[in-house]
């Protein structure tokens, strides 16, 4: 069984490792919040909802996915089914840790746990700093191989030069998307698009050379990665940066950021890692990137290695582990 809080959308990431789940024979029954937004009676919601699927399913084992709210109620479902609990920590809600009252509120969620997933290193890190006697299994989502696939998706009508720069992801402080733009203008050639929406968007729009897409369905991301030639996720911090992974899982060379999880996956024939503080770097990395060949094979070598099917699978004998303890 399955609850989780999904932002912002389940077929984002979650609905490939539910399939491969399924494939491997397993029986899953997801109960998820996937709206944007609203009052809190929305995680209520997900915990009557989860307490009820878990009364009707009688699962084995209850898989939740972020640390709180979610994790709270993955907790009141697994107590419900006599099922023991393993739950996974995304990004957000290790950050929330900083705050003493969601710190308070998520403790007892990891006391409740069977076994605790974290989906980097980096992550694992934050997390037992925190909670030094948690001990993380770390095991990412992974990346949809056949979803993002050469030639999977017809790519999208690009609307500059080359070469040519993507970026998914919100438009926020934490994407470092102005220092992108910046360093972008200082290179002085090709166009850089941006796929997403937030607060800074009207900062970047009167730039020359930039344009701004806004927020799309996830099914229509493979053909933007399809069409550029570099993909930039140099935010600040990155728990995981799975839009990364899955640019390289179409051969699109990368430039990432150092900090957080894209350390554990970019390799130096996959792309470049550049501090996101340092705007010379930046610029340099961008220059750097371009002289690497479009499609680029050893990018999609680097991302098999983290094949869904293949963390589906770790994921279920993290899953299994739990039962068996428990019995």
């Amino acid at each position: 069984m399955w609850p989780t809080e999904a932002e912002p959308d389940l077929g984002a990431f979650l609905l490939p490792l539910v399939r491969e789940l399924r494939a491997a024979g397993h029986d899953v029954e997801v109960s998820a919040r996937s709206q944007r937004g609203g009052s809190a009676a929305k995680y209520l919601h997900l915990a009557s909802s989860a307490v009820r699927a878990a009364r009707r399913f009688k699962p084995d084992v209850v898989f939740a996915h972020f640390l709180f709210p979610a994790g709270f109620a993955g907790l009141l479902a697994a107590r419900a089914a006599r099922a023991p609990l393993v739950v996974m920590a995304h990004g957000q809600d290790v950050a929330n840790l900083d705050r003493v009252a969601l710190r308070w509120a998520t403790a007892p969620v990891l006391r409740g746990s069977a076994a605790v997933i974290a989906n980097s290193s980096w992550l694992a890190g934050r997390l037992t700093a925190h909670f030094p006697r948690v001990e993380p299994v770390v095991v990412d989502l992974g990346v949809d191989l056949a979803q993002f696939a050469p030639g999977a998706a017809p790519a999208a009508a690009w609307p500059g030069e080359h070469p040519r720069f993507l970026c998914v992801g919100s438009l926020i402080e934490r994407k470092n998307v102005l220092a992108l733009a910046s360093a972008f203008e200082r290179l002085g050639r090709g166009s850089l698009v941006f796929v997403g929406d937030g607060p800074l968007r009207t900062q970047l729009e009167s730039r020359g050379g930039v344009t701004v897409v806004g927020r799309i369905p996830h099914t229509e991301v493979p053909g933007w990665y399809a069409a550029c030639d570099v993909l930039c996720q140099p935010s600040l911090l990155e728990p995981f940066g799975l839009a990364t992974l899955e640019a390289m899982a179409l051969e699109r060379t990368v430039v990432a950021t150092a900090v957080g999880g894209p350390p554990e996956f970019v390799t130096p024939a996959a792309g470049i890692l550049v501090d996101p503080h340092d705007p010379a770097a930046l610029t340099t990395a961008l220059r750097d990137a371009t002289t690497y060949p479009t499609p680029n094979p050893a990018a999609r070598e680097a991302a098999s290695a983290h094949d869904a099917a293949t963390q589906a699978a770790r994921m279920a004998a993290v899953l299994q582990q739990a039962i068996a303890t428990r019995r």
